[in-house]
């Protein structure tokens, strides 16, 4: 994917992201939603203690993938730093893991849910 499809990619998938927190119930969240940084947005839903949902996840995945960008190590995997996949960016151009280490991951991700309960 070139350097201006994957700007593009990220840029709907933000502006998506802020349409939903738009659309949240909460006044604190839909009032930075479409204006502040995305550094902003997370340390806000931090502090109403927001950073357990899915959204979360997702904003903070975009977020990563903004500076890889910026860095230039965008599409390597945040655990083996090989590439990740191409099919696995165009689904989720946030994506940070390739799909070996993404299964690690939640593998580890369960076994460490089930201890916790």
């Amino acid at each position: 994917m070139s350097m201006p499809n994957i700007r593009h990619a990220l840029s709907q998938l933000e502006a998506s992201l802020r349409e939903e927190l738009g659309n949240q119930s909460l006044p604190q969240v839909a009032a930075i939603a479409t204006t502040a940084p995305l550094s902003d947005i997370i340390n806000t839903l931090t502090d109403l203690h927001l950073s357990e949902t899915p959204l979360f996840e997702r904003l903070l995945r975009l977020d990563a993938a903004w500076c890889q960008l910026d860095l230039g190590l965008y599409g390597l995997c945040a655990d083996c730093e090989e590439p990740i996949e191409a099919d696995r960016l165009l689904a989720d151009p946030s994506e940070q893991r390739c799909a070996t280490c993404a299964d690690h991951f939640h593998m580890g991700h369960r076994h460490e849910l089930r201890l916790n309960h």
